[in-house]
């Protein structure tokens, strides 16, 4: 059984590190170069970078902002926000990368996917698929969740690994920042209906909540951002808890 992993989440704007509820009323939560370095110390596994106002701003990810972090860090590095071109993730990966995200990029032009994966390989693209139930339905949200798409989320998701994608990161935006646990049912059913990694995301608040995602999901990862930017779930407590439940940790 593959070790689940663990990943803190820095939702950047204008260069500082910001958290909100449900993708509004955003406040900020420090320096993301400082808790970067502090995460590493800590043992996330992984570390995500999503300048969250890239694409609504239609501008290019905060590279200068990349390198100073990527040359704090030794642990993979997945950095997202207005990627639209194989030549932006270029510029990514000069910058210290390890994988990119594409979201809004990828639903508007899905061949992206494969062109990223012929020039790099699948393991370094991953999809970030914003959901939301919308009367009953399950629909992707794009622009940073201000767009509602006509797609139905499990069809795209199937869809994004045909293409070449290589993880997929699954936000809720219905539990996105409530604290009240990850979305367990449309956890399920996309982590079921692929056979690549699924990170689940949107809705930690406690130890319990990942222990149920991990227990009753097939993904892979549990990414959080709040309860580990202001210290309410120091990571290592998490990883000593999740073992004790016998769930393999990295």
């Amino acid at each position: 059984m593959l070790k689940k992993r663990i990943i803190p989440c820095l939702d950047i704007k204008n260069g500082r590190t910001v958290k909100g509820v449900n993708f509004i009323d955003i406040k900020d939560a420090g320096d993301p170069v400082e808790l970067a370095k502090q995460y590493v110390k800590q043992g996330a596994d992984e570390l995500v970078f999503l300048d969250i106002t890239a694409t609504l701003e239609n501008r290019k990810t905060l590279v200068e902002l990349v390198k100073t972090i990527a040359r704090e860090i030794n642990i993979p590095f997945t950095v997202g926000g207005g990627i639209s071109t194989v030549e932006d993730a270029v510029v990514l990966i000069q910058a210290g990368a390890d994988k990119v995200s594409i979201n809004s990029s990828a639903v508007k032009n899905p061949q992206l996917i494969t062109d990223l994966k012929d020039r790099f390989g699948s393991q370094f693209v991953v999809v970030a698929i914003d959901t939301k139930n919308v009367n009953r339905e399950w629909k992707v949200f794009t622009k940073g969740g201000t767009y509602e798409t006509e797609l139905e989320t499990v069809y795209w998701t199937k869809k994004v690994e045909a293409l070449g994608a290589g993880e997929i990161l699954l936000t809720s935006m219905n539990s996105d920042g409530t604290k009240n646990g990850f979305d367990i049912e449309v956890t399920k059913v996309v982590s079921s209906s692929v056979n690549i990694p699924v990170i689940a995301s949107g809705g930690a608040g406690k130890t319990e909540h990942f222990t149920e995602v991990f227990t009753k999901t097939e993904a892979s990862a549990g990414l959080a951002a709040s309860i580990f930017h202001f210290g309410e779930i120091p990571i290592p407590t998490l990883k000593k808890e999740l073992k004790t439940q016998n769930i393999p940790i990295r």
